[in-house]
């Protein structure tokens, strides 16, 4: 007969012991830009001004977060990971937005106009795959993050664009008014985003490029047309000049804030986006755009 029993194992070193735990050991993930890791708030509650972490880059704790400690030290109790978190980011309602449309319409400009007040200008680079940047704004003293997702434009990059269209609060199709073919290709986004985003998405129709001067191919009109077919809004803009760009995320905010419940307001329930970008749209100046 064979003796099955094991001798007993002899027990790891202690340094390979702390290896294998600390293979498993969680960590905090910085997950979205704009938050900081509790080992930073932990330095900047602790009075500690270089602490060299996300979101501090080496500089004095802002106000906010002294604040927080502040109370944290009257009421006698330290606030949680989420409540510190929640007080340096400032913010009451978080959205995700979408930029969709065909390679070449403006998008990465746009987006960049909004997020830093400036323009791309020079040579044309395609983005690849997906990006995104994060702004909050202020709609009635309520704070809005608006997480921008600026996508590829390009065929081979739509399967990807299709899987993120399921989360998105708001998405903001653009079309060049200098490409007519830009412009017909919108219906075909219309029906990707019917079948792949949520129902109750807000969606809006953007003439991008309405600095044309003499290069305009789709009148204001057409797009109007095409909008009140759809029933989305419509704006013409300009990411070179920045106009309407700003209003065009603003109405964004302030119709997803009014489908908060805790933070809408008495005239709320009666906001039409496409009414209030109607009533607040600038004219571009060019003879040819009027």
């Amino acid at each position: 007969m064979y003796n099955n029993t094991r001798p007993p194992r002899s027990p790891r070193p202690p340094e390979v012991q702390q290896r294998r735990e600390s293979l498993v050991k969680p960590t905090w993930v910085n997950v979205n830009p704009g938050q900081v890791s509790p080992s930073t708030l932990d330095a900047a509650f602790a009075g500690v001004t270089d602490v060299g972490g996300i979101g501090f880059q080496g500089q004095q704790p802002s106000l906010e977060v002294a604040n927080v400690n502040n109370n944290a030290i009257t009421s006698g109790k330290q606030p949680s990971v989420q409540q510190q978190r929640r007080e340096v980011e400032l913010y009451d309602i978080f959205c995700k937005v979408m930029l969709l449309g065909d390679s070449g319409v403006g998008k990465t400009c746009f987006l960049v106009r909004f997020r830093d007040g400036t323009f791309l200008s020079g040579n044309f680079i395609s983005t690849v795959g997906i990006d995104f940047r994060n702004k909050i704004v202020t709609v009635d003293q309520v704070r809005v993050k608006l997480q921008i997702w600026d996508t590829a434009g390009q065929e081979r990059f739509r399967s990807v664009t299709h899987a993120y269209y399921r989360d998105a609060h708001a998405l903001l199709l653009l079309y060049d008014v200098t490409n007519k073919v830009t412009f017909d290709n919108t219906r075909a986004w219309l029906v990707e985003i019917r079948e792949y985003a949520q129902e109750d998405v807000v969606i809006m129709l953007l003439g991008n490029k309405a600095d044309c001067g003499a290069e305009r191919e789709v009148r204001k009109e057409d797009g109007e047309r095409l909008a009140r077919e759809y029933n989305v809004g419509f704006l013409e803009t300009s990411a070179k000049t920045g106009l309407n760009v700003d209003l065009a995320f603003l109405a964004v905010a302030r119709q997803l804030k009014s489908r908060k419940t805790e933070f809408a307001a008495a005239d709320d329930a009666k906001f039409n986006v496409q009414e209030y970008v109607r009533e607040h749209a600038q004219r571009p100046t060019c003879p040819s755009c009027i």
